[in-house]
């Protein structure tokens, strides 16, 4: 495999600088990701290596480059995500997903999609009245939902907003915790809260709350109620029984858009229960006006360990998987019913 150099200039100073980042750091990362070599000029950069990085070491700089042109501040984790999606999708349009701006949190943070995934979420919760997001943690499901959701209140677009979570996990250790029932299940909600917090200032996030603005609750808190104009956003689905997920998904009145999300390698329902989850995408999978959109490991945007760890336990679940499939047990129980 030959290497060769190609001479990639810039024309803006200043954009170039910040290309670069800090101590330069935005191309070692993209030299240690591609495995190409970049050499730096006044207002240019040399990079060496074979054809198919080279090429992508480029459409990655470039394509920043033009970002940054538009206003958008790269920071250290847009290398990260800017690499994903051109490696996935080399005609990728990294302003088209970067630039859609959805809610700006009370800590001035810009909420976008990261992921060609995410970016067909969002357009889905736009479109859609009825979105599933399925996929592991750090996807980025329930926090885009739930920026959408906020941004749409500030909008006066609905007059509520519910964010829903099953407490299954307590199971029959929910009458040992103390207080109330309110009490009990709270536990189950805090990452709702926390997510919430995150995106609007606590005083006024407790305000929401107190007029029934904004409403945490556990799924069965749902049962009875008919939510009309209500943005509703169902946590950990997952862990929803059958019933659970079909009183919740016939609660939806009118001028109500319901987002639902979870992880079905996740399950935490007692031995036997299907999941309410994985039931709906398969009943619900031919109505032309439900959206399901499925993210995998290489969707999640969290630190980018997160990615690496969640690949390492699928490889480790594949070959426990393998040693049964080929245990001595399983050959003998295999015979036995060959007889």
């Amino acid at each position: 495999m030959t290497e060769d150099t190609i001479e990639v200039d810039f024309d803006d100073a200043h954009r170039f600088h910040d290309l670069l980042g800090q101590q330069d750091q935005n191309v070692k990362t993209i030299e240690r990701a591609l495995d190409v070599r970049i050499g730096m000029g006044d207002r240019s950069l040399l990079i060496t290596g074979d054809d198919i990085q080279r090429e992508l070491a480029e459409r990655v700089l470039t394509q920043l480059y033009d970002l940054l042109g538009r206003g958008y501040p790269v920071y250290g984790s847009d290398i990260d995500y800017a690499i994903r999606i051109l490696s996935r999708d080399r005609n990728a349009n990294l302003a088209e997903i970067f630039l859609d701006s959805i809610y700006i949190t009370s800590h001035k943070r810009v909420v976008t999609p990261k992921s060609v995934a995410q970016k067909a979420y969002i357009e889905a919760i736009r479109n859609y009245d009825v979105v599933f997001g399925i996929g592991p943690a750090g996807t980025g499901k329930t926090y885009l939902a739930m920026a959408m959701a906020v941004a749409e209140l500030v909008r006066d677009n609905f007059a509520r907003m519910i964010l829903a979570r099953p407490a299954v996990e307590a199971g029959e250790k929910l009458g040992f915790l103390p207080g109330d029932l309110a009490e009990k299940v709270n536990p189950y909600l805090r990452p709702l809260y926390d997510a919430l917090h995150d995106m609007v200032d606590f005083d006024k996030a407790q305000k929401m709350l107190e007029k029934g603005v904004i409403e945490v609750a556990p799924l069965a808190f749902m049962r009875g109620r008919t939510l009309n104009d209500s943005f509703v956003i169902l946590d950990e689905a997952q862990n929803t029984t059958s019933e659970q997920m079909k009183m919740f998904l016939t609660r939806l009145g009118y001028g109500s858009k319901a987002v639902i999300t979870g992880d079905v390698t996740q399950i935490d329902l007692p031995s036997g229960r299907i999941s309410g989850l994985k039931e709906a995408r398969a009943i619900l999978a031919d109505i032309p006006d439900i959206a399901f959109c499925e993210f995998g490991e290489q969707d999640v945007v969290r630190h980018r360990l997160v990615r690496e760890i969640i690949t390492a336990y699928d490889r480790a679940d594949q070959r426990r998987d393998a040693a049964k499939d080929n245990s001595p047990q399983r050959h003998r129980d295999t015979e036995k019913d060959g007889e």
